[in-house]
């Protein structure tokens, strides 16, 4: 049996726990790709990875579609496409909230 996916998340829903050098990533996507789960992990270590699914977030009368990280370490992060592809890196700032767009291939 499939798992129902998660609806959209509301205003005030996502707590972002920053401060010192933890920061938060917040990765804006295709409504296309909600539902699926995006892969982050630190630069220097591939294989610690932790992911987030995509939902659609509802901010007062608009939305946007993002996969939220609400407290990393700061430092340079690999964001995955796939299992070993890499979409991009980001720098997560201690104390911050870093927003990334998701980009199509093409």
């Amino acid at each position: 049996m499939a798992e129902p996916s998660a609806g959209p998340s509301g205003p005030g829903s996502v707590v972002l726990d920053i401060g010192g050098d933890i920061g938060a990533l917040i990765i804006i996507t295709p409504a296309r790709m909600a539902g699926e789960e995006i892969h982050i992990s630190p630069l220097d270590d591939p294989a610690g990875r932790t992911h987030a699914l995509v939902r659609e977030r509802r901010l007062g009368p608009s939305s946007c579609h993002a996969a939220v990280y609400p407290a990393l370490p700061a430092g340079d992060y690999t964001i995955w496409r796939g299992a070993g592809s890499p979409a991009g890196t980001v720098r997560i700032g201690g104390g911050a909230a870093t927003t990334y767009r998701w980009a199509d291939p093409g």
